[in-house]
């Protein structure tokens, strides 16, 4: 269990039978009245995100997330296949799971999956992957001007803004939370 005056950013803990996470706090103790604890936190099952004021000696059980990473095995068009490299145990999600991750991941890539009561419900690729560029067209010579970017299209199917210098086949490091190109990678 878990005291409403103990949460802090990070906390997870169960409102309703469904885990949530603390985004922000602050505890207030007006001039009248009684203490209570403002928060904001987000459902971590559907994402939506609340304000609610606690009395401090509220109690919520702990809402106990799980984390694995997994490797990607393939799709069969519906379900996205993940393996427990430890147990060999094999993970079907579903496309709205998986999403998100997909533009970053290749078959064999290791993805960081989340669980809540044993069910995933959130897969994340690793912060930063390098990946092919698949097609881009080609950069203009004489363009010197600085931060000139195009559209490239790598081997999972994202699309990146990258430096009009690149060219098809290249190897770049991007980073998966924000979709950003970081550098080329020598290969």
């Amino acid at each position: 269990m878990v005291s409403a005056g103990d949460f802090r950013k990070g906390v997870t803990f169960e409102l309703n039978g469904e885990p949530h996470v603390v985004l922000d706090f602050q505890h207030v103790k007006p001039g009248k009245g009684a203490a209570f604890v403002r928060t904001k936190y987000r459902n971590i099952l559907t994402g939506a995100t609340r304000e609610e004021a606690f009395n401090p000696n509220d109690k919520f059980k702990k809402a106990h997330i799980e984390t694995k990473t997994m490797q990607y095995l393939y799709s069969d068009g519906e379900l996205y296949y993940f393996m427990d490299p430890e147990s060999y145990d094999q993970v079907p999600l579903m496309k709205e799971q998986v999403e998100e991750a997909l533009n970053y991941l290749r078959e064999n890539d290791n993805a960081t999956i989340k669980f809540y009561n044993g069910a995933a419900f959130l897969v994340e690729a690793p912060n930063f992957v390098e990946l092919k560029i698949v097609e881009t067209e080609p950069g203009v010579a004489g363009n010197t001007a600085t931060n000139v970017t195009k559209t490239a299209i790598v081997e999972t199917g994202a699309t990146v803004q990258v430096p009009i210098f690149l060219e098809e086949g290249e190897i770049v490091k991007i980073d998966t939370r924000t979709g950003d190109y970081l550098g080329r990678v020598n290969g």
